[in-house]
């Protein structure tokens, strides 16, 4: 019998949280506790302000934790019914992590520690921006074609760099001296920085040198920084179909409760047909039977002449 009554109670919060969760003002109010947050960060790196206000700003970082925290579990209470799908979204492992980190007593003694994480408070503010959200996505999208292209990038640095080790270590040793400044240098002329001085330095060694630099120029910076903006780019278009299938998919599972009355009208007059279309099937039986002659309608048509 308590079970019986509780149940109800139970999902009628659920359903409650869920509803102040996904309105509009909620974030509008979570937005702006993430800001004034970063507000005060900054404030805090004056240190006049800090020894004038200290208890203030003390205060208002307790503040700020109870209003995340109170958050955190709104939306744990919102999501009770399925949690799989809280923990399934990579912002609110964030948003959890965050939050709870700072509960830990290794990190209220750790000044440092405390202040990157309420740093790392500010970037929850990218949750209800979703143009932002698209584009960190798309970040952790493109990691393995990245890792892809720095492979490469390296590859050609090292190469490229130990030619000009060989032919102008001896004519440029400031740039080219050893392997390490060899790469350094073109990693630089890969952004073009430079790249007039560093032609007319190698002239004046061979005219063949502008082979190397504008083949160099040409694969890396044309060929490797095109191919790192296509895999940006793909991964871009991937998040924003990521975002908008999830903007599709229905919030939660469909609630097991009385039928919609939609759905009993329809059901009713589904009913309605059928019980027509059986009276109908049983009228039409009884005048096809009606219609079958009888024995003594055949024997009186044996009896009429002409019969």
């Amino acid at each position: 019998m308590v079970d019986g009554t509780a149940a109800p109670k139970v999902h009628a919060f659920v359903e409650g949280s869920r509803r102040v969760v996904d309105s509009g003002w909620f974030g509008v109010v979570v937005f702006s506790v993430i800001m004034a947050n970063a507000a005060v960060l900054g404030v805090e790196t004056y240190s006049g302000v800090v020894e004038d206000w200290h208890t203030e700003l003390k205060a208002l970082e307790h503040g700020f934790l109870a209003i995340f925290t109170a958050e955190i579990l709104l939306r744990m209470v919102a999501h009770a019914d399925r949690p799989w799908d809280f923990f399934r979204d990579p912002w609110n492992l964030f948003d959890v992590t965050v939050v709870a980190l700072a509960f830990l007593p290794i990190t209220r003694e750790n000044a440092t520690v405390l202040r990157l994480l309420r740093l790392a408070r500010v970037l929850r503010a990218a949750r209800f921006l979703p143009q932002i959200r698209v584009v960190i996505t798309a970040i952790g999208k493109s990691l393995p074609g990245t890792l892809s292209f720095l492979l490469v990038g390296t590859l050609l640095l090292y190469v490229y760099a130990m030619v000009g080790w060989v032919f102008f270590a001896d004519d440029d040793p400031e740039h080219y001296g050893s392997i390490g400044r060899a790469v350094l240098t073109l990693f630089l002329l890969i952004t073009l920085d430079g790249l007039g001085d560093a032609v007319r330095a190698g002239l004046e060694i061979s005219r063949w040198t502008i082979v190397y630099f504008a083949s160099f120029v040409l694969l890396g910076s044309f060929v490797l920084v095109n191919l790192l903006i296509g895999v940006v780019i793909n991964s871009l278009e991937e998040a924003r179909a990521m975002e908008e299938a999830e903007k599709a998919e229905p919030p939660g599972p469909t609630p097991v409760g009385p039928t919609p009355e939609p759905l009993r009208a329809r059901i009713a007059a589904a009913r309605q047909a059928l019980d027509d279309l059986e009276a109908d099937l049983g009228t039409t039986s009884s005048a096809c039977q009606s219609l079958v002659p009888t024995d003594g309608d055949e024997g009186r048509r044996a009896r009429v002449p002409g019969g």
